[in-house]
């Protein structure tokens, strides 16, 4: 993880301001993720079950056996720079002022790699070269597992259909966010030499 500062990530104390979902006691489905209310096997409706001591939807079938881990999901978010500039993105429904890193999710059968050159080109219509895995983020506030990139680009910038802007930032001007990707590029920028 970058510099090996982080292991566990808590929320901000001004999370609720950042975002408007409240830091509260861990919960065991993040605000956006909710337990699902029936088995996926047997279609029977779940109920809690204490598993390791941590709550569980799970299948009350004997039989059946299932068990909802609720296990994050893998997204891959890259520091892309382009002409000593990084590239930070808006996806559409976000505040005007709102930027972030190129980021997506890991789909079926691609390395993360391959992933995030696939989200550059899909979000940007850049291509890519991967320089180095920046680190590996908890992101619990969304249950997912952020794997960082810096990423050289080169093309022309296509604004893709998910975003509605983007922007350069000069490298001496990035300054990193409180949480999710903003971590890894607090860790990229305090690896860059001084």
């Amino acid at each position: 993880m970058g510099n090996g500062r982080r292991s566990i990530v808590s929320p901000p104390p001004n999370l609720q301001r950042l975002t408007g979902i409240a830091a509260t006691a861990v919960h065991p489905y993040p605000p956006r993720m909710k337990a699902p209310r029936f088995c996926p096997q047997c279609a029977q409706p779940l109920s809690p079950r204490d598993d390791g001591g941590k709550p569980r939807a799970a299948c009350p079938d004997k039989a059946c056996g299932f068990v909802h881990y609720g296990n994050p999901l893998p997204v891959m978010a890259g520091i892309v720079e382009m002409d000593d500039h990084i590239l930070l993105v808006r996806n559409v429904g976000w505040p005007e002022t709102w930027f972030g890193l190129v980021s997506g999710f890991l789909e079926a059968g691609e390395t993360p790699q391959e992933g995030m050159l696939r989200e550059l080109h899909e979000e940007l219509g850049l291509q890519g070269t991967i320089t180095r895995l920046v680190g590996v983020y908890p992101f619990t506030e969304r249950n997912e597992l952020i794997i960082a990139f810096h990423v050289r680009a080169t093309g022309e910038v296509v604004v893709g259909a998910e975003l509605a802007g983007y922007k350069r930032v000069h490298k001496a001007k990035l300054r990193p966010w409180p949480m999710g990707t903003g971590l890894a590029v607090s860790d990229w920028l305090a690896s860059q030499p001084s």
